[in-house]
């Protein structure tokens, strides 16, 4: 059988772990990568990288000698920010389009930010606005060794997501695109998951799930269970050729 390398970008503050968990339930034509960003898990010794073009330079380079391969790529939140950027970079870069992109927790790249910026605020006022995304144990904080580790890593990821400019591409992405959304998350809606559609050249499925922003967590089943669905539609039709970019 044939398989497709699955390459998986966590959301801010996360690491490569995040997926780990994956693995149990994804099919077995399913080949999970789960990208290591700097500084953190098992690249803690590594700078943090706080700008959108060197981190998805530092992605493309990690994984781009299997991209002559059928794959997919994966980003929750930041790491569906990511993701869109990475798919420009491939492009640019002369290789095959991903057959598949999925987007989780994550509005259309072309939207402005939202305007409350935080990633420059004091520890207190910092911490007190990541606490509102129920992603992060407080108890985290409140244990002074993991707060001066993990503190850094939060502000980073959220200055690269708050100085990220978007410039509209010369090509758009030949990919269908799979948006996933908790219905309960109200850091983006409807509206704006729709909009995916303005950056493909191809088809966008919006696939709600229970939960609010880290519904991929809260219900890891459900979503590898659509993952394994649509990948394995790839599968079943035939159509794993890699798209031209």
């Amino acid at each position: 059988m044939k398989k497709i390398n699955l390459f998986c970008i966590p959301f801010a503050g996360g690491s490569a772990v995040v997926y780990s968990k994956w693995k149990k339930n994804t099919d077995s034509f399913i080949q999970i990568h789960e990208v290591e960003l700097p500084g953190r898990g098992r690249r803690m010794n590594e700078p943090l990288i706080d700008n959108m073009k060197a981190m998805v330079e530092d992605i493309f380079y990690s994984i781009k000698n299997n991209l002559t391969e059928p794959y997919a790529l994966f980003g929750h939140s930041m790491g569906g920010l990511l993701t869109y950027e990475l798919c420009h970079k491939i492009q640019q870069e002369g290789y095959p389009a991903p057959v598949h992109v999925f987007v989780s927790g994550r509005k259309a790249p072309q939207l402005k930010a939202r305007k409350k910026v935080i990633h420059n605020l004091s520890n207190e006022e910092f911490i007190s606005e990541i606490i509102k995304y129920n992603g992060t144990d407080k108890m985290i904080f409140e244990n002074k060794e993991l707060a001066e580790i993990f503190l850094p890593i939060l502000r980073a990821d959220f200055k690269l997501i708050e100085t990220y400019e978007f410039f509209p591409p010369l090509q758009l992405l030949n990919s269908n695109i799979s948006v996933f959304h908790g219905i309960d998350d109200k850091a983006v809606n409807f509206d704006e998951l729709s909009l995916w559609s303005q950056v493909t050249k191809k088809e966008i499925e919006i696939q709600n799930f229970p939960g609010g922003h880290f519904f991929i967590n809260e219900y890891t089943e459900q979503v590898v269970g659509k993952v394994n669905e649509t990948l394995g539609s790839l599968i079943n039709e035939n159509t794993l050729e890699l798209p031209v970019v």
